[in-house]
């Protein structure tokens, strides 16, 4: 027989299910109090291990390994995770993120400098929150910050991200960084301020003014500086200091100059103390005389004001043989074009060049170049000696060499129903013939090309022995001509007689018995033979 509960095992229940409630709730407000203590804790933390670092390094500084300095400098950089992320980047009015992939070699790369440049920007007295994402075991949070590769940095100012423009070495971050955070120049007073610059800068523009802020042109140094994002700008009103950093030199009084670490490593400024023409002088003479082509720098080379590129495809020891000619011929045509190197046997940066000229099986040294402004490309077809390479450089400064394009050799097409055309032979067979052409153009890659070169072997046939009218088709990729501009593939040109500068564009989507009617109107043919067979 069933008995009713007693009422105290009832209020027994009900006070377990109560206290119960309670822990929960306790526990949940602790870890809440737990995760906003987190991020102070983590930052107090931070500090404490750094402080650790200092002191070991002032009573043993010469036992810091390299090993102990990098592992110093990665402690500077705080991991991001998907608790802390945006406390942190919203507590903080700046933070620079790095957002990684363990798999990722360019991340691998990148991730000691951008501990380097964390370092350094805490000596100066920066105010940037240096941090980084693993982007793949926080994919979440990442695509939150919007990054959609690696490795991505971004500057997140009062919670509103900018993507980063700058350099990758160390030097070049910590520049972007402080012309994005803080003062746009750095200013020396000293000597032992400068001899202190020196160690850590190599690259950089000099600003003398005998009275600083007073003098004429300072304000359109400064404006200069907050113009450009690789350069670091230094001002200084003595001149002890502007002759450590720029020997050669020759006034005392208002100069400006830039130091690099090349073979001309002084260059001086004598135009007008204007911002843009400062900054136009420095686009056209920051790069080395002969630029070594690398993965941290393309994209700083491509954007060069300077868009007359020649490119010196080369193994490293034939270019020892070259660098000195190099340099000469680059200083005779200075601010009218730029000189590349490019290791030949690293593929993913010389491949994509070659493959444009069609050499790709390229072995021995190879120069090119390439006019950005009007999208041509030329290639030294003779020997790529020091003479031959200045003479090229010179037509190509003048507008005297004429651009390449790409062509297979030329082919026997005896008997061939459809001729093949070439690159060479463009202008003879299509544009100067006296006949009705008909081009396939056509790429190995293409899908749908198999299939419309079928039909056209058809139509070769149908329309054997009609006088006045060649079949031809090109390759697309190992051919080119100026007067040939073709977007998609498989296409169809029909170049009428008296009207080869506008040719007709055919469907490819018509059958080859409405193509061959087409064809019969467009020449005004008779169809003399039935077009059942097509």
């Amino acid at each position: 027989m069933l008995t009713k509960p007693k009422p105290n095992f009832k209020f027994s229940i009900l006070f377990t299910f109560l206290l119960l409630l309670s822990f929960l709730i306790f526990v949940a407000r602790s870890s809440d109090v737990a995760v906003e203590a987190g991020s102070e804790e983590e930052l107090d933390d931070l500090e404490q291990l750094l402080a650790v670092d200092e002191q070991l390094q002032e009573e043993r500084p010469e036992q810091q390994s390299e090993a102990e300095t990098v592992s110093k400098a990665q402690r500077i950089v705080v991991e991001l995770n998907g608790d802390n992320t945006k406390r942190l980047i919203d507590g903080n009015e700046y933070v620079m993120v790095l957002g990684y992939a363990p798999w990722c070699a360019r991340s691998a790369e990148l991730m000691p400098r951008f501990a380097e440049a964390a370092t350094d920007l805490k000596e100066i007295g920066s105010s940037v929150l240096m941090a980084k994402i693993d982007g793949e075991r926080y994919s979440k949070v990442a695509s939150q910050l919007e990054i959609k590769g690696f490795p991505t940095l971004l500057l997140f100012v009062n919670g509103t991200s900018q993507s980063y423009t700058g350099g990758f070495s160390s030097e070049e971050i910590v520049i972007w960084v402080q012309k994005k955070t803080g003062a746009s120049t750095i200013k020396l007073d000293t000597v032992d301020e400068a001899s202190g610059f020196l160690k850590k800068h190599h690259t950089f523009i000099l600003g003398l003014f005998e009275k600083s802020e007073d003098s004429s042109g300072h304000d359109e140094f400064v404006k200069a500086a907050s113009l450009d994002n690789e350069i670091q700008f230094v001002e200084t009103s003595s001149i002890d200091v502007a002759k450590l950093l720029f020997p050669n030199l020759k006034t005392n009084n208002v100069f400006v100059g830039l130091v690099k670490t090349e073979a001309e490593k002084y260059t001086s400024y004598d135009g007008p103390c204007q911002a843009e023409k400062i900054v136009e002088f420095l686009n056209s003479n920051k790069f080395p005389l002969v630029t070594k082509l690398t993965e941290s720098n393309t994209v700083r080379v491509y954007s060069s004001p300077v868009k007359l590129q020649v490119m010196v495809f080369s193994k490293t020891d034939d270019f020892e043989s070259l660098a000195q000619p190099l340099e000469d011929i680059a200083r005779k045509f200075k601010s009218k074009l730029m000189l590349i190197y490019i290791d030949i046997s690293n593929e993913n940066l010389a491949m994509p060049f070659l493959t444009l000229f069609g050499i790709e099986d390229a072995k021995k040294t190879v120069v090119a170049a390439f006019d950005n402004n009007l999208n041509s490309k030329y290639l030294l077809e003779s020997d790529p000696s020091p003479s031959n390479i200045e003479e090229f450089c010179f037509g190509l400064a003048h507008g005297t060499v004429s651009a390449y394009y790409k062509s297979q050799p030329i082919p026997d097409n005896q008997n061939a129903s459809v001729v093949a055309v070439v690159g060479r032979t463009f202008d003879e067979v299509v544009l100067r013939s006296s006949e009705n052409v008909l081009l396939e153009v056509h790429t190995p890659w293409c899908i749908n090309c198999e299939a419309l070169s079928k039909q056209v072997e058809k139509l070769s046939q149908h329309f054997k022995g009609f006088e006045n009218l060649v079949f031809a088709r090109i390759d697309a990729s190992a051919n080119e001509h100026p007067k040939l501009t073709v977007d998609d593939y498989p296409t169809i040109l029909l170049y009428k007689t008296g009207e080869k500068e506008n040719p007709l564009k055919l469907s490819t989507k018509s059958s080859a018995k409405d193509m061959a009617v087409l064809i019969n109107k467009e020449l005004k043919w008779k169809d003399q033979s039935g077009k059942d067979e097509l």
